[in-house]
């Protein structure tokens, strides 16, 4: 008797753990705000004992594809997806429902996000309330400075084949056009592809050709800190020109309270990550799930970045 109450309870603790079989997961790049998103994944995983396949794609759609197809074929039940390209996502619908498995697409929106069926779902944020949020906030920093007359700004663009770049630089041309904030001057804009060193280059890049802007405004954090590290770098006075982010990652908080970054916005890493094993599960075990699920962008500046040290 006592052998069978043994062997009962290792089945029921397998049951319990066992949620949603293996999930496979692939993640556009290993950025600084994917890799906390990645780290929440594992963490919620982690509670019931849930089984993770984790790939990178390295910013390479059909590297990512081929992973997808791999998922496929190793029958998984469930497949996370953060999106090298939206554009790629209808073709990643189809793969998997053909395959009859759930997928959940995680942080970039995908192009299809009226059309992915009620095996798939989408964890995110509107992209554009963050672009908005930066370039109003950095509006209202130049006004507070007096700087009113004809203000040139930058805008530093993430890969531009991403709803996210796509819709971060949209929001900003959009506020520039309105009436309160079109003392603003883009002088300029350009594609560092997401990463600190390229955007570091773009803009020494700007700085030798003469720009002399009065904000630059980043589609994230690690490439406003590169455009930090080359103004400073140049003998800039951080004090002269306003430096605006988005993601609110840890190191971008510590320029916050330096006075370096003069803005970012809280993109919530770990609401989306644990939200999506969360939905894959569920859709592996055959329940509905709502869709889209939009976590919304906070805006973190000098006066409140100590409430966002430790969330992300």
């Amino acid at each position: 008797m006592k052998r069978m109450i043994i062997s009962t309870t290792a089945i029921l603790l397998a049951a319990s753990s066992a949620y949603a079989g293996d999930i496979g997961v692939t993640i556009a790049s290993n950025d600084t705000f994917l890799a906390v998103m990645v780290q929440a994944m594992k963490d919620e995983a982690a509670k019931t004992n849930q089984p993770l396949q984790i790939e990178f794609a390295d910013a390479d759609v059909n590297k990512q594809l081929s992973q997808i197809q791999n998922f496929i074929a190793a029958k998984v039940d469930a497949i996370i997806v953060n999106v090298v390209e939206s554009t790629a996502t209808p073709t990643i619908t189809k793969m998997a429902a053909d395959a009859g498995i759930p997928l959940v697409y995680v942080n970039n929106t995908p192009s299809d996000l009226d059309q992915l069926g009620p095996k798939a779902a989408f964890i995110g944020s509107k992209e554009i309330d963050a672009g908005t949020l930066q370039a109003k906030e950095v509006c209202r920093v130049l006004k507070e400075e007096g700087k009113t007359e004809d203000a040139g700004i930058l805008i530093i663009q993430g890969v531009l084949a991403q709803h996210a770049a796509e819709q971060r630089s949209k929001a900003v041309h959009d506020v520039v056009a309105t009436p309160e904030c079109n003392f603003m001057k883009i002088i300029d804009e350009q594609t560092a592809q997401w990463d600190p060193v390229k955007a570091q280059d773009l803009m020494t890049n700007w700085i030798t050709a003469g720009y002399k802007p009065v904000a630059v405004l980043s589609n994230n954090d690690d490439m406003a800190l590169g455009a930090v590290n080359s103004l400073k770098a140049a003998g800039w006075e951080m004090k002269d020109v306003i430096v605006a982010g988005i993601d609110a990652t840890k190191e971008a908080m510590h320029y916050v309270k330096t006075g370096d970054l003069d803005a970012t916005v809280f993109q919530d890493a770990v609401g989306q990550g644990a939200g999506s094993v969360d939905t894959a599960i569920k859709l592996a075990k055959g329940e509905k799930v709502q869709s889209p699920v939009w976590i919304p962008f906070e805006l973190v500046n000098a006066a409140n970045v100590d409430t966002y040290l430790n969330k992300n």
